[in-house]
């Protein structure tokens, strides 16, 4: 089996070769058999490396292909390798990419530049394939500069518009910033282990103790932290993630709710040992997530657009995520990563069926009355909703209850923003879902119009409804009389190299899961009661309350001023200094005085030589009779 590994992240390049070059030549149904058809070999191959790996005795699977660079101390193999951690996520991104790229057949089938999406949507899948198996932190770097590269193609992927190029830029740029940290963390690792391969790297920390203040180790995770903030979107870096909601909805299913904004939870998990060193950068995880978590659901109470109210969502859930790996959960934060995938794509690709349906139209405030029109999209996005408010039962239930458990042990505060965060997820949920499906239609021509699906957009909607609820059955937490199975599956990946196992023994109270998971359910239950009464009669509730608060209102919906404040405070000074430097170094000194004025000289001096350029000989002779007077003055003087 090993031999063949290597084909899970080619054949999806291959692919994106294909449609890139001859897709536009070959036809759409040549690119959607070579596009589906290379995701499903390599979903396939990934299923069978992942039974091989669980059958090795250290569930570990090294594919070593040669030496990539080798240079004095530094040796960087070109290897693969599948765990517990990777071979889920490999699973993840080849399963659910799958599925997207069945979903998309259907929703870009007009599209003109079908080729060109397909062959973005391969070449995403290989550059994040090749994220998570590499075996060194510069292959994997390789992953995420490249996700980041498809990530600006896809989301300006209408690049005939003003708002979609703009939007890849952004992301392109704030993941630019990150990525100077991933950069610089690789170096002060390199520095205090002196390698870059992943499993010596934390084989050499297992040696190691938590640091005590401020050291290396510290700096290091730090940095990598911040790249984990850019590729995340945690605070500050989240500006770019709704803004991505410009590019086609699979585009946001695929690399905003599974895959691309999960690589920072996975570049943590992947070096648990050497972040579990740093005691600061764990705090510090912990907050941002947490603080992530509340700022942008209290956002999302109030957005419009449907795709905008899912994206502030993401950003939310995300932060759950960091709030649990902060809290030493790296089991509890990968398996709301695990769940989120499903659930949170089920969302974008039914909002994205809610678009099409409604000709486009985006604007929740015009939607209304649709589960008569649309009952498979309703009825899975219901178990969507359920999953992400935290329904008893759930999968979502189950992964966020752990992460509140762990944020309470860590810091009641930690626990208090949690449990917030998670009733206004619940609040905004349920409007989402009140104003798209229930009550009456708001627009009645696109109501009209309205209608199911395509079963190539159904049929995935499905599959991942079927997904969100089985996703359960990896991790129902202990507190509920459950087995945690995540936790010891992951535990072979997430302590690689550890000499000495920190076994967490059950101390307090057995009640104290259950009182804090029955306060986080009564909230999280009463805030989707609050939001469903809100609007299931129409607009009129919501805008009298708005009216009542009217600056908190503004606030929420101009989503803190955010991008005003970064506009005034970073970019206006910037692009001042830059027009300064473009002004006053290029147009004046450069360009006026450098090239221009010599040029102008030039020209003077020329007119005025050509002023005794008459063309009549006696002016000639002249100047050569008076040349000739002041050379004989001057050797006869």
């Amino acid at each position: 089996m090993n031999k063949y590994v290597w084909l899970i992240p080619i054949l999806p390049l291959v692919g994106a070769a294909f449609n890139g070059i001859l897709g536009k030549r070959a036809g759409k149904r040549a690119v959607t058999v070579v596009a589906l058809g290379t995701v499903l070999a390599s979903l396939l191959l990934s299923f069978a490396t992942f039974f091989a790996m669980k059958a090795l005795p250290d569930h570990r699977l090294t594919v070593d292909l040669g030496t990539w660079m080798a240079t004095g101390s530094m040796n960087i193999p070109f290897g693969l390798v599948v765990d517990p951690l990777s071979g889920i996520f490999m699973l993840v991104i080849t399963g659910i990419g799958f599925l997207i790229h069945v979903y998309s057949v259907g929703y870009m089938h007009e599209e003109e530049g079908y080729a060109r999406f397909f062959s973005y949507m391969n070449l995403f899948v290989f550059f994040m394939l090749t994220l998570v198996l590499g075996s060194s932190l510069p292959l994997m770097f390789v992953g995420w500069e490249g996700v980041g590269l498809c990530s600006y193609l896809l989301i300006g992927y209408y690049y005939e518009t003003d708002f979609a190029p703009d939007a890849g830029l952004k992301a392109f740029l704030t993941n630019r910033v990150g990525d100077l940290g991933v950069a610089i963390g690789m170096m002060v690792l390199f520095a205090a282990f002196g390698t870059l391969t992943v499993g010596d790297i934390l084989v050499k920390a297992g040696h190691l103790g938590p640091e005590v203040g401020f050291g290396i180790l510290t700096f290091a995770t730090l940095m990598l932290f911040v790249g984990a903030t850019g590729k995340s979107a945690q605070l500050p870096l989240y500006l770019w993630l709704p803004d991505a909601m410009a590019g086609p909805t699979p585009v946001s299913a695929l690399i905003h709710a599974a895959t691309m904004v999960t690589s920072g939870i996975y570049l943590i998990c992947r070096l648990a040992p050497v972040f579990t060193l740093a005691p600061i950068t764990m705090d510090v995880v912990a907050w941002v997530g947490a603080a992530t978590a509340l700022f942008a659901a209290t956002i999302g109470l109030v957005q419009r657009d449907i795709k905008k109210v899912l994206a502030y969502s993401t950003v939310s859930q995300l932060g759950y995520m960091f709030l649990g790996l902060g809290a030493s959960g790296f089991a509890a934060g990968f398996f709301h990563v695990f769940t989120h995938a499903w659930f949170k794509a089920l969302l974008f690709l039914g909002a994205g069926s809610v678009i099409h349906a409604m000709h486009h139209e985006q604007d929740l405030f015009k939607m209304g009355g649709l589960r008569s029109k649309m009952p498979l999209t309703f009825w899975t996005m219901l178990a969507a909703t359920l999953a992400i408010i935290g329904f008893p039962g759930t999968s979502g239930f189950a992964s966020k209850d752990e992460i509140l458990a762990l944020a309470y042990a860590k810091s009641p505060a930690l626990w208090v923003i949690g449990v917030v965060a998670a009733g206004c997820t619940a609040f905004y949920m349920l409007r989402l879902f009140t104003l798209a499906f229930l009550g009456k239609p708001r627009d009645h021509h696109a109501f009209e119009h309205a209608h199911e699906s395509p079963r190539t957009m159904t049929w995935p909607l499905v599959a991942l409804a079927v997904g969100s609820v089985v996703a359960v059955f990896l991790g129902w937490p202990k507190a509920f009389g459950g087995d945690f199975r995540i936790e010891a599956w992951l535990a072979p990946a997430v302590t690689y190299g550890q000499l000495h196992v920190a076994h967490h023994a059950e101390e307090g109270s057995q009640m104290l899961p259950l009182i804090l998971a029955g306060i986080s359910t009564a909230v999280g239950l009463g805030m989707a009661w609050f939001g469903y009464a809100t609007y299931r009669n129409g607009l009129a509730v919501a805008e009298a309350r708005a009216a009542k608060f009217p600056f908190i209102h503004k606030v929420l919906l101009n989503k803190y001023y955010v991008d005003e404040g970064v506009e005034l405070v970073i970019l206006g000074p910037i692009r001042w200094f830059g027009n300064l430097l473009w002004k006053l170094f290029d147009v004046i000194i450069i360009d006026g005085l450098g090239v221009n004025l010599p040029g102008a000289l030039t020209r003077v001096f020329g007119d005025f030589t050509a002023l005794f350029q008459t063309g009549r000989v006696r002016n000639y002779a002249l100047s050569m009779t008076l040349g000739g007077a002041v050379l004989l003055y001057v050797f006869l003087k």
